[in-house]
């Protein structure tokens, strides 16, 4: 059976409104029958009544109705964009007033919002515009939704020619493929220099909810020849600086020994041979100097990637503290663990900060320090394994050049050991740390952290 239809709102306000005023209008008619007027009498009266009953029925109704349509009026001005409408009668400690004064007060927010959000876009177009950064967006079915002039020169074409279509048909495929962060060859680019290289780094967001793909692309060929000119000429300043140490007085001795054998045998002093063997020891020893740093130099640039297999990470270090007699390394036990690392460069990394810490403590017990010693002991962070050297000695002077190949502060050193030692926790994928003690007492710290 269907259901009757119901009455709208504005009809049931004017039904209310004159139900409201029947009563008065049936007690009127009852009270002039019983007073038995007449007829002139009766007709004028009911006029009367039923007209005021009528006007004022129509007037609540008008009245409920008219400001229903002003709210929707408003609401609809809102939904449009339209901030600027205001209603009017926004007073305090009455219901509709207090109606209109929450609509002005959301159209207010509303409006600073949308300045707010135009400003920020306004912005986000202009530091899009002056980048030097390629930025291109995709949505779900990977077609190109955004490019800025960046990546527009990065494809020899305008936006109109991009946008609106697939990746694979402007031949950006690929960067939607791979890692998310990798460099790219620029052969892949139209115009693009046949040696340079591009840093790739792709994201994702979401626009209404659908999915898209943020893909930024930078030339970071021009920095990168920049380093790479900073390293090779660091590594041929500390080269020249090396081979200068030991060549200098090769040149010296060898230009004395040749001046003292042109000489007549008998102009020769008395003691003229063991001045001859003693410059060729000389000469000697600076050649087996010269030969170590090239084997230490070697040894660095040919190091092996780690062979990784799970290892107890206690009886790795008590072992390797063992081997220092030096001194005795305290160890304090950690929580027992196992982790996936190189056994054998691992011990070697810890040896040699071991051994610094051990030179560090002796160097400050020949002081008068007689307290001073290292301790070895380790942590487990989120993730992470922490090996914590920490010795007593004279501490760090200089942090700066702890990690400059060949750069050493002892008579025998060879300045590759702390390099040698980062370069095995970086192939692990972890970190070495050396840090001033702030405990205390002088001294160093160091923290060997590998990957769990």
């Amino acid at each position: 059976m269907p259901r009757p239809p119901r009455l709208s709102h504005d009809r049931l306000i004017a039904l209310y409104a004159l139900l409201a005023g029947a009563p008065a209008v049936l007690a009127t008619v009852v009270l002039l029958h019983q007073a038995e007027a007449s007829s002139k009498t009766f007709t004028t009266v009911l006029l009367a009544v039923g007209g005021a009953w009528l006007v004022f029925a129509a007037a609540a109704h008008v009245r409920v109705v008219r400001t229903l349509q002003t709210v929707a009026n408003l609401l609809s001005a809102l939904r449009e964009g339209d901030f600027s409408v205001r209603g009017r009668g926004a007073n305090v400690d009455d219901p509709l007033g207090d109606v209109m004064t929450e609509i002005n007060t959301l159209s207010q927010t509303l409006n600073e919002q949308r300045l707010g959000a135009m400003e920020a876009t306004a912005l986000l177009r202009t530091v899009m515009a002056e980048i030097e950064v390629a930025i291109f967006a995709f949505d779900e079915r990977d077609v190109l939704r955004l490019v800025n002039p960046a990546g527009q020169k990065l494809m020899h074409s305008p936006a109109e020619r991009l946008l609106d279509r697939t990746a694979a048909e402007i031949g950006l495929d690929e960067l939607l493929e791979g890692e998310d962060v990798r460099v790219l060859e620029a052969a892949r680019f139209a115009g693009a220099q046949a040696k340079a290289r591009w840093s790739l780094r792709r994201s994702t967001f979401r626009e209404r909810g659908v999915p898209h793909t943020l893909v930024v692309v930078s030339d970071v060929s021009q920095a990168l020849r920049e380093e790479e000119i900073k390293a090779w000429q660091r590594l041929v300043r500390v080269l020249g600086h090396e081979l200068n140490n030991s060549l200098a007085p090769i040149k010296s001795i060898a230009g004395s020994l040749g001046a003292m054998l042109e000489k007549p045998a008998t102009a020769r002093a008395s003691d003229w041979e063991d001045d001859m063997r003693s410059g060729l020891g000389i000469v000697a020893a600076r050649a087996d100097g010269l030969t170590r740093f090239m084997q230490a130099y070697a040894r660095l640039t040919r190091l092996p990637p780690p062979a990784l297999a799970p290892v107890e990470i206690g009886p790795l270090v008590r072992r390797t503290a063992s081997l220092e007699v030096r001194l005795v390394v305290h160890v304090v036990s950690g929580p027992e663990m196992q982790v996936q690392l190189d056994a054998a460069q691992i011990e070697q990394v810890l040896i040699n900060l071991i051994a610094n810490a051990t030179e560090a403590a002796l160097e400050a017990q020949q002081a008068g320090r007689a307290e001073a010693g290292v301790e070895l002991t380790w942590q487990r962070l989120p993730g992470a394994i922490e090996i914590m050297i920490t010795d007593a000695g004279p501490g760090i002077a200089n942090p700066s050049n702890l990690f400059v190949p060949f750069f050493t502060t002892k008579q025998k050193g060879s300045g590759i050991g702390l390099v040698l030692c980062r370069q095995i926790a970086e192939n692990h994928g972890g970190s070495i740390t050396l840090e001033n003690r702030t405990d205390g007492p002088s001294g160093c710290i160091a923290r060997l952290r590998l990957p769990l």
